[in-house]
């Protein structure tokens, strides 16, 4: 059993009273996307944005240069996690997606597909699964789920169709709850959604969606 690494503390002589300067050089980039993606990890910030602004105050370095892009702090995050997650890191990947598809079992009239981080392999302690459901109605999925005794809990989601930074977005209701100790979160789609994905916040590209099939495919190739 490989033994978890311990992530490595920010240098104390960063803080947000040092000097700040401009994120000007690959390398600043660089110290820039590990400091967030240890933020995302270790504190759960699921805002990006809001982790590089942290990070950026904590290594003394001025918001006006050109920040990592999302895709940067998402390798980041994956090559943290292989690093310091260790084979704890593996086994948690494979409980979640197993816990997945028994979560898509349960909400399989709405033809579910798993998205994000239990999917792409960067889930952390604080990930939740997250699902894609497909419906007439969001109550109907939330109907559902209390026939089976099932507790929820109403958020709402915006989501973009096109690409840009100015592209409008949609509101898509979904619902999270507690399923073997973890949560699940389900956004609800109409059904004419399955033949388009929203763009994701990382790559400014439609989300990569896998079904059931597609999920234990990933199970097995991981052995």
């Amino acid at each position: 059993m490989t033994p978890k690494k311990k992530s490595p503390k920010t240098n104390p002589c960063s803080s947000s009273m040092a000097k700040r300067h401009p994120v000007d050089d690959e390398r600043a980039r660089q110290l820039l996307a590990q400091e967030t993606a240890r933020i995302v990890i270790d504190a759960g910030v699921r805002d990006y944005g809001k982790a590089k602004l942290k990070a950026a105050e904590r290594l003394g370095l001025s918001t006006r240069g050109a920040l990592p892009g999302n895709k940067e702090i998402d390798a980041a995050i994956a090559e943290h996690l292989e690093l310091f997650g260790g084979d704890e890191h593996h086994q948690r990947q494979h409980d979640l997606r197993t816990l997945a598809i028994d979560a898509m079992e349960l909400l399989q009239p709405f033809e579910p597909r798993l998205v994000g981080p239990v999917l792409a392999g960067t889930a952390d302690e604080n990930s939740a699964i997250n699902l894609h459901v497909f419906a007439d109605s969001a109550e109907s999925v939330a109907l559902h789920l209390d026939d089976r005794g099932v507790r929820t809990r109403l958020y709402e989601r915006n989501l973009k169709h096109r690409p840009g930074r100015n592209s409008p977005t949609t509101v898509f209701s979904g619902y999270q709850f507690r399923f073997n100790h973890e949560y699940v979160e389900a956004t609800v789609f109409p059904f004419d959604g399955l033949r388009q994905a929203p763009i994701s916040p990382i790559d400014n590209r439609p989300m990569r969606r896998a079904d059931r099939k597609d999920v234990e495919a990933l199970l097995a190739d991981a052995g």
